[in-house]
């Protein structure tokens, strides 16, 4: 286990595949607990789509981090929903839009603009006091983090979740194309060379595929809460 900074407050850092609660869960445990959430997968989102806006190759390594050194992300977070701001711009919208799913992988498995936006996210979260959520939180962007979960489910019961968040937004994506997506996601985070997705080995799974959000929100704040830290 790596040694841990001490802090005022903790860093919560919540890792899994897309579809696995991560985003709802995490956004509703800070709420609980009063820290700051955020999203680095949506922070890669972000990249991914301004980069397509801007005609940016996602081979283009080098426009890519120069785009990352220029962009300003702001979140503003409810327990209702999650803003994720560029600029001034609100992209909460944008970034979840059904193709962007594949050019975020794509982008987000190159290692400049890895390290870039790892350098951002601790700089965002390094005084505590956050709840952080995505794929390397806790073996990659903060491995001192004095809590860790790992937030899974079946490819199956992450695709029907996101085809209904979809279908909900008068989006017609068939489930079949939407799962396969999914399960290719999963093969590329997994696989790539920097920072692949994977489960710190002191994280704390857990499946949410049977399980309704405020059951594993409750489970969450119960293994914070038997450590006895101030929160």
């Amino acid at each position: 286990m790596p040694n841990r900074i001490k802090r005022k407050k903790p860093i919560i850092a919540i890792d899994g595949p897309a579809g696995a609660g991560k985003t709802t869960i995490a956004r509703l445990l800070a709420c609980r607990l009063g820290f700051t959430y955020i999203d680095t997968g949506a922070m890669y989102r972000v990249v991914a789509v301004r980069a397509h806006e801007e005609g940016i190759n996602s081979g283009d390594e080098n426009r890519l981090e120069s785009l990352c050194r220029k962009i300003d992300i702001i979140f503003r977070t409810t327990e209702e929903e999650n803003r994720i701001f560029l600029n001034g711009e609100d992209y909460s919208e944008k970034i979840r839009k059904p193709f962007v799913g594949q050019i975020t992988s794509q982008v987000s498995a190159k290692p400049n603009i890895r390290e870039t936006m790892v350098s951002l996210q601790r700089k965002m979260g390094g005084n505590g006091a956050v709840v952080m959520e995505g794929r390397d939180i806790g073996t990659v962007v903060f491995p001192d983090a004095e809590f860790k979960f790992y937030l899974d489910a079946s490819s199956e019961t992450r695709g029907k979740r996101r085809y209904l968040e979809l279908k909900a937004k008068n989006e017609d994506v068939p489930l079949d194309e939407i799962i396969k997506e999914i399960k290719d996601r999963d093969e590329r985070d997994a696989s790539r060379i920097h920072s692949p997705l994977k489960k710190a080995e002191d994280a704390v799974y857990i499946d949410t595929s049977d399980m309704a959000i405020e059951e594993v929100v409750r489970t969450m704040l119960e293994v914070i809460k038997r450590t006895g830290l101030s929160l």
